[in-house]
Protein backbone atom coordinates (compact mmCIF):
# COMPACT_ATOMS: atom_id res chain seq x y z
CA UNK A 1 0.00 0.00 0.00
CA UNK A 2 3.14 2.24 0.95
CA UNK A 3 4.59 1.77 -2.15
CA UNK A 4 1.39 2.13 -4.11
CA UNK A 5 0.88 5.64 -2.86
CA UNK A 6 4.37 6.82 -3.34
CA UNK A 7 4.49 5.51 -7.13
CA UNK A 8 1.40 7.34 -7.09
CA UNK A 9 2.52 10.75 -5.51
CA UNK A 10 5.45 10.85 -7.83
CA UNK A 11 3.10 10.20 -10.79
CA UNK A 12 0.98 13.30 -9.47
CA UNK A 13 4.42 15.36 -9.43
CA UNK A 14 5.66 14.50 -12.96
CA UNK A 15 2.00 15.54 -14.08
CA UNK A 16 2.29 18.70 -13.00
CA UNK A 17 5.71 20.13 -13.63
CA UNK A 18 6.43 23.47 -13.74
CA UNK A 19 7.38 25.70 -16.50
CA UNK A 20 9.02 28.73 -16.86
CA UNK A 21 6.40 31.22 -18.77
CA UNK A 22 9.39 30.94 -21.22
CA UNK A 23 9.61 27.45 -21.50
CA UNK A 24 6.40 27.35 -22.23
CA UNK A 25 6.37 29.90 -25.58
CA UNK A 26 9.47 28.26 -26.45
CA UNK A 27 8.25 24.88 -26.32
CA UNK A 28 5.09 26.12 -28.07
CA UNK A 29 7.32 27.20 -31.34
CA UNK A 30 9.12 24.30 -31.31
CA UNK A 31 6.24 21.91 -31.84
CA UNK A 32 4.68 24.27 -34.36
CA UNK A 33 8.37 24.46 -36.33
CA UNK A 34 8.06 20.59 -36.11
CA UNK A 35 4.66 20.15 -37.12
CA UNK A 36 4.72 23.01 -39.99
CA UNK A 37 7.54 23.55 -42.51
CA UNK A 38 5.98 27.36 -43.54
CA UNK A 39 6.14 28.34 -39.85
CA UNK A 40 9.60 30.47 -38.76
CA UNK A 41 10.46 33.18 -36.55
CA UNK A 42 12.52 36.59 -37.51
CA UNK A 43 13.89 39.29 -34.68
CA UNK A 44 16.60 40.64 -33.35
CA UNK A 45 18.67 38.56 -32.09
CA UNK A 46 16.02 35.65 -32.37
CA UNK A 47 18.74 32.91 -33.62
CA UNK A 48 22.47 32.81 -32.29
CA UNK A 49 21.94 34.70 -29.33
CA UNK A 50 19.07 32.62 -28.14
CA UNK A 51 16.53 35.55 -27.92
CA UNK A 52 16.88 38.73 -25.99
CA UNK A 53 14.68 36.99 -23.19
CA UNK A 54 15.94 33.50 -24.06
CA UNK A 55 12.72 32.74 -25.22
CA UNK A 56 13.61 31.11 -28.67
CA UNK A 57 16.76 29.14 -27.19
CA UNK A 58 17.95 26.55 -28.85
CA UNK A 59 15.84 26.52 -32.01
CA UNK A 60 18.32 27.91 -34.08
CA UNK A 61 20.42 25.02 -33.44
CA UNK A 62 18.06 22.94 -34.07
CA UNK A 63 16.04 24.53 -37.28
CA UNK A 64 19.40 25.98 -38.81
CA UNK A 65 19.44 29.92 -40.50
CA UNK A 66 16.46 29.77 -42.96
CA UNK A 67 13.58 28.85 -39.97
CA UNK A 68 15.21 31.09 -37.12
CA UNK A 69 16.65 33.92 -38.49
CA UNK A 70 18.81 37.20 -37.20
CA UNK A 71 17.69 40.59 -38.30
CA UNK A 72 18.54 44.13 -38.25
CA UNK A 73 17.21 46.79 -35.84
CA UNK A 74 14.69 47.71 -38.28
CA UNK A 75 11.44 47.13 -37.43
CA UNK A 76 9.88 48.26 -39.94
CA UNK A 77 11.98 46.12 -42.17
CA UNK A 78 11.53 42.79 -41.16
CA UNK A 79 7.78 42.93 -40.23
CA UNK A 80 7.67 43.99 -43.71
CA UNK A 81 8.77 41.33 -44.65
CA UNK A 82 7.45 38.65 -42.56
CA UNK A 83 3.91 40.03 -43.60
CA UNK A 84 4.87 39.77 -47.46
CA UNK A 85 5.86 35.97 -46.14
CA UNK A 86 2.23 35.29 -44.94
CA UNK A 87 0.61 37.09 -47.69
CA UNK A 88 2.98 34.25 -49.76
CA UNK A 89 2.00 31.27 -48.25
CA UNK A 90 4.30 30.96 -45.41
CA UNK A 91 3.60 31.29 -41.38
CA UNK A 92 5.93 33.97 -39.85
CA UNK A 93 6.24 34.69 -36.40
CA UNK A 94 7.71 38.26 -35.96
CA UNK A 95 9.28 38.86 -32.64
CA UNK A 96 9.68 42.53 -31.62
CA UNK A 97 12.11 43.18 -28.69
CA UNK A 98 9.23 45.13 -26.71
CA UNK A 99 6.00 46.47 -28.34
CA UNK A 100 7.13 49.52 -27.67
CA UNK A 101 9.20 48.96 -30.71
CA UNK A 102 6.55 47.72 -32.79
CA UNK A 103 5.27 51.52 -33.14
CA UNK A 104 8.08 51.83 -35.79
CA UNK A 105 6.43 48.90 -37.71
CA UNK A 106 2.74 49.88 -36.95
CA UNK A 107 2.01 50.38 -40.53
CA UNK A 108 2.64 46.94 -41.63
CA UNK A 109 0.94 45.34 -38.73
CA UNK A 110 -2.15 48.05 -38.61
CA UNK A 111 -2.09 48.43 -43.37
CA UNK A 112 -0.47 45.38 -44.34
CA UNK A 113 -1.40 42.71 -42.57
CA UNK A 114 -4.78 43.69 -40.61
CA UNK A 115 -6.57 45.20 -43.20
CA UNK A 116 -5.93 42.98 -46.26
CA UNK A 117 -8.08 40.15 -45.95
CA UNK A 118 -11.28 42.67 -46.20
CA UNK A 119 -9.42 44.56 -48.70
CA UNK A 120 -8.89 41.30 -50.68
CA UNK A 121 -12.91 40.48 -50.10
CA UNK A 122 -11.24 37.46 -48.34
CA UNK A 123 -9.35 36.38 -51.19
CA UNK A 124 -5.82 37.34 -49.11
CA UNK A 125 -5.29 35.89 -45.80
CA UNK A 126 -2.06 36.99 -43.84
CA UNK A 127 -1.55 34.20 -41.09
CA UNK A 128 1.17 35.61 -38.99
CA UNK A 129 1.71 36.23 -35.34
CA UNK A 130 3.60 39.39 -34.01
CA UNK A 131 4.76 38.51 -30.21
CA UNK A 132 6.71 39.88 -27.66
CA UNK A 133 7.04 41.64 -23.95
CA UNK A 134 4.16 43.90 -23.65
CA UNK A 135 3.60 46.08 -20.73
CA UNK A 136 5.58 47.65 -17.63
CA UNK A 137 8.77 46.25 -17.16
CA UNK A 138 11.33 47.31 -14.55
CA UNK A 139 13.52 50.27 -14.09
CA UNK A 140 13.47 51.43 -18.36
CA UNK A 141 11.08 54.16 -18.15
CA UNK A 142 8.65 55.98 -20.49
CA UNK A 143 10.01 55.01 -24.05
CA UNK A 144 10.25 51.13 -22.94
CA UNK A 145 7.09 50.08 -20.53
CA UNK A 146 4.11 51.17 -22.22
CA UNK A 147 1.05 48.56 -22.64
CA UNK A 148 -0.20 48.39 -26.21
CA UNK A 149 -3.22 46.07 -25.50
CA UNK A 150 -5.52 49.09 -26.23
CA UNK A 151 -4.41 50.10 -29.32
CA UNK A 152 -3.79 46.85 -31.09
CA UNK A 153 -7.58 45.44 -29.69
CA UNK A 154 -8.99 48.58 -31.15
CA UNK A 155 -8.44 47.70 -34.99
CA UNK A 156 -10.41 45.20 -36.52
CA UNK A 157 -8.72 42.51 -38.82
CA UNK A 158 -6.34 41.56 -35.31
CA UNK A 159 -6.73 39.06 -33.09
CA UNK A 160 -4.87 40.48 -30.00
CA UNK A 161 -4.16 37.69 -27.18
CA UNK A 162 -3.14 38.94 -23.61
CA UNK A 163 -1.54 35.61 -21.65
CA UNK A 164 -1.20 35.49 -18.20
CA UNK A 165 -0.51 31.54 -17.05
CA UNK A 166 2.31 28.86 -18.91
CA UNK A 167 -0.43 27.31 -20.06
CA UNK A 168 -2.55 30.21 -21.88
CA UNK A 169 0.97 30.83 -23.58
CA UNK A 170 1.13 27.57 -24.47
CA UNK A 171 -2.17 27.29 -25.58
CA UNK A 172 -2.81 30.41 -26.83
CA UNK A 173 0.53 30.95 -28.98
CA UNK A 174 -0.64 27.39 -30.92
CA UNK A 175 -3.53 28.86 -31.80
CA UNK A 176 -2.29 32.04 -32.49
CA UNK A 177 0.33 30.22 -34.92
CA UNK A 178 -1.97 28.10 -36.68
CA UNK A 179 -4.52 30.76 -37.48
CA UNK A 180 -5.17 32.27 -40.87
CA UNK A 181 -5.61 36.16 -39.60
CA UNK A 182 -2.69 38.04 -38.02
CA UNK A 183 -2.71 37.95 -33.71
CA UNK A 184 -0.39 40.30 -31.84
CA UNK A 185 0.54 38.12 -28.88
CA UNK A 186 1.37 40.25 -26.12
CA UNK A 187 3.65 38.78 -23.61
CA UNK A 188 5.02 40.47 -20.23
CA UNK A 189 8.44 40.95 -19.69
CA UNK A 190 8.13 40.62 -15.86
CA UNK A 191 6.73 36.98 -16.28
CA UNK A 192 8.91 34.96 -18.19
CA UNK A 193 10.87 33.82 -15.14
CA UNK A 194 7.69 32.80 -13.22
CA UNK A 195 6.64 29.09 -12.81
CA UNK A 196 3.14 28.03 -13.20
CA UNK A 197 2.51 24.54 -13.30
CA UNK A 198 1.39 22.67 -16.08
CA UNK A 199 -0.38 19.57 -16.14
CA UNK A 200 -0.10 16.49 -18.57
CA UNK A 201 -2.80 17.17 -20.61
CA UNK A 202 -1.93 20.85 -21.30
CA UNK A 203 1.87 19.23 -22.04
CA UNK A 204 0.43 17.28 -25.03
CA UNK A 205 1.52 18.31 -28.52
CA UNK A 206 -2.36 18.68 -29.36
CA UNK A 207 -3.12 20.75 -26.75
CA UNK A 208 -4.90 23.96 -27.85
CA UNK A 209 -6.61 27.11 -26.27
CA UNK A 210 -9.45 29.07 -28.36
CA UNK A 211 -8.92 32.84 -28.90
CA UNK A 212 -11.49 34.36 -27.74
CA UNK A 213 -12.72 32.41 -24.69
CA UNK A 214 -11.57 34.07 -21.05
CA UNK A 215 -11.23 31.59 -17.93
CA UNK A 216 -12.55 31.93 -14.42
CA UNK A 217 -9.14 31.57 -12.40
CA UNK A 218 -10.75 31.66 -8.86
CA UNK A 219 -14.47 31.28 -7.94
CA UNK A 220 -16.00 33.90 -6.12
CA UNK A 221 -19.74 35.54 -5.38
CA UNK A 222 -19.39 38.94 -3.93
CA UNK A 223 -17.31 40.79 -7.09
CA UNK A 224 -16.15 40.19 -9.88
CA UNK A 225 -12.24 40.96 -10.83
CA UNK A 226 -11.53 41.24 -14.15
CA UNK A 227 -7.66 41.27 -15.77
CA UNK A 228 -5.30 40.21 -18.21
CA UNK A 229 -1.66 39.19 -17.98
CA UNK A 230 0.28 40.22 -15.18
CA UNK A 231 -2.16 41.82 -13.14
CA UNK A 232 -3.88 38.68 -12.99
CA UNK A 233 -1.33 37.82 -10.19
CA UNK A 234 -2.03 41.20 -8.30
CA UNK A 235 -5.74 40.15 -8.77
CA UNK A 236 -4.72 36.52 -7.22
CA UNK A 237 -3.21 37.89 -4.56
CA UNK A 238 -5.72 40.65 -3.77
CA UNK A 239 -8.41 38.33 -3.44
CA UNK A 240 -6.61 36.13 -0.84
CA UNK A 241 -6.52 38.67 1.15
CA UNK A 242 -9.67 39.70 0.74
CA UNK A 243 -11.41 36.53 1.49
CA UNK A 244 -9.77 36.38 5.07
CA UNK A 245 -11.88 39.56 5.55
CA UNK A 246 -14.61 37.30 3.80
CA UNK A 247 -15.15 38.71 0.53
CA UNK A 248 -14.98 35.99 -2.23
CA UNK A 249 -13.98 37.83 -5.71
CA UNK A 250 -14.43 35.85 -8.98
CA UNK A 251 -11.41 36.69 -10.65
CA UNK A 252 -11.66 36.94 -14.48
CA UNK A 253 -8.28 36.11 -16.87
CA UNK A 254 -9.25 37.73 -20.28
CA UNK A 255 -6.44 35.88 -22.25
CA UNK A 256 -8.09 37.15 -25.14
CA UNK A 257 -8.08 41.17 -25.63
CA UNK A 258 -9.74 40.90 -29.35
CA UNK A 259 -12.40 39.19 -29.78
CA UNK A 260 -13.32 39.91 -26.48
CA UNK A 261 -15.17 37.66 -24.20
CA UNK A 262 -18.51 39.66 -23.28
CA UNK A 263 -20.22 36.67 -21.88
CA UNK A 264 -18.07 35.49 -19.46
CA UNK A 265 -17.58 38.78 -17.79
CA UNK A 266 -21.60 39.65 -18.31
CA UNK A 267 -22.67 35.58 -16.66
CA UNK A 268 -20.19 36.39 -13.52
CA UNK A 269 -21.90 40.01 -12.98
CA UNK A 270 -25.19 38.78 -12.58
CA UNK A 271 -23.49 36.10 -10.06
CA UNK A 272 -21.65 38.61 -7.66
CA UNK A 273 -23.40 42.16 -8.88
CA UNK A 274 -19.93 44.13 -9.08
CA UNK A 275 -17.42 44.79 -11.11
CA UNK A 276 -13.70 45.95 -10.61
CA UNK A 277 -11.48 46.26 -14.50
CA UNK A 278 -7.55 46.22 -13.57
CA UNK A 279 -5.00 46.45 -16.04
CA UNK A 280 -1.50 48.52 -16.39
CA UNK A 281 -2.20 50.47 -19.46
CA UNK A 282 -3.38 54.49 -19.03
CA UNK A 283 -7.08 55.00 -18.08
CA UNK A 284 -8.34 57.13 -20.69
CA UNK A 285 -9.96 54.79 -23.83
CA UNK A 286 -8.11 51.53 -22.21
CA UNK A 287 -9.31 48.47 -21.84
CA UNK A 288 -11.62 48.77 -18.75
CA UNK A 289 -13.12 51.48 -20.58
CA UNK A 290 -14.30 49.05 -23.39
CA UNK A 291 -15.78 46.79 -20.44
CA UNK A 292 -17.28 48.87 -18.85
CA UNK A 293 -19.09 49.88 -22.11
CA UNK A 294 -19.95 46.85 -23.15
CA UNK A 295 -21.50 46.03 -19.61
CA UNK A 296 -23.18 49.55 -19.88
CA UNK A 297 -24.99 48.10 -23.38
CA UNK A 298 -25.56 44.73 -22.46
CA UNK A 299 -27.90 42.32 -20.21
CA UNK A 300 -25.59 42.74 -17.06
CA UNK A 301 -25.94 46.32 -16.33
CA UNK A 302 -29.49 45.49 -14.51
CA UNK A 303 -27.55 43.63 -12.49
CA UNK A 304 -25.09 45.82 -11.13
CA UNK A 305 -25.80 46.58 -7.53
CA UNK A 306 -23.10 49.57 -7.45
CA UNK A 307 -21.16 51.56 -10.08
CA UNK A 308 -18.43 49.36 -11.76
CA UNK A 309 -14.83 50.74 -11.26
CA UNK A 310 -11.49 50.75 -13.22
CA UNK A 311 -8.46 50.01 -11.65
CA UNK A 312 -5.40 51.11 -14.43
CA UNK A 313 -1.63 52.53 -15.03
CA UNK A 314 -1.85 56.40 -13.88
CA UNK A 315 -2.18 58.72 -16.56
CA UNK A 316 1.65 59.84 -16.96
CA UNK A 317 4.63 58.50 -18.84
CA UNK A 318 6.50 55.95 -17.20
CA UNK A 319 8.47 57.35 -14.49
CA UNK A 320 12.10 56.02 -13.99
CA UNK A 321 12.46 56.32 -10.42
CA UNK A 322 11.52 53.25 -8.84
CA UNK A 323 8.91 54.97 -5.67
CA UNK A 324 7.32 56.54 -8.81
CA UNK A 325 6.96 53.60 -11.28
CA UNK A 326 5.23 51.82 -7.78
CA UNK A 327 2.90 54.25 -8.18
CA UNK A 328 2.21 54.45 -11.60
CA UNK A 329 0.89 51.01 -12.02
CA UNK A 330 -1.48 48.96 -10.06
CA UNK A 331 -0.76 47.50 -6.71
CA UNK A 332 -2.69 44.72 -4.71
CA UNK A 333 -3.79 47.58 -2.29
CA UNK A 334 -5.19 49.52 -4.88
CA UNK A 335 -6.96 46.33 -6.22
CA UNK A 336 -8.31 46.10 -2.55
CA UNK A 337 -9.36 49.55 -2.09
CA UNK A 338 -11.41 49.58 -5.38
CA UNK A 339 -13.01 46.55 -3.77
CA UNK A 340 -13.76 47.83 -0.36
CA UNK A 341 -15.46 50.73 -1.87
CA UNK A 342 -17.35 49.19 -5.08
CA UNK A 343 -18.95 46.82 -1.97
CA UNK A 344 -18.70 49.78 0.20
CA UNK A 345 -16.77 48.11 3.11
Amino acid sequence: LAQLYIANYFQIIISMLCFQFRDALNQAMDEELERDERVFLLGEEVAQYDGAYKVSRGLWKKYGDKRIIDTPITEMGFAGIAVGAAMAGLRPICEFMTFNFSMQAIDQVINSAAKTYYMSAGLQSVPIVFRGPNGSSAGVAAQHSQCFAAWYGHCPGLKVVSPWSAEDARGLLKSAIRDDNPVVFLENELMYGVPFEMSEEVQSKDFLIPIGKAKIERQGNHITLVSHSRMISLCLDAAAVLAKEGIECEVINMRTIRPLDAEAIETSIMKTNHLVTVEGGWPQFGIGAEILARIMEGPAFNYLDAPAVRVTGVDIPMPYAKNLEDNSIPQIKDIIFSVKKTLNV
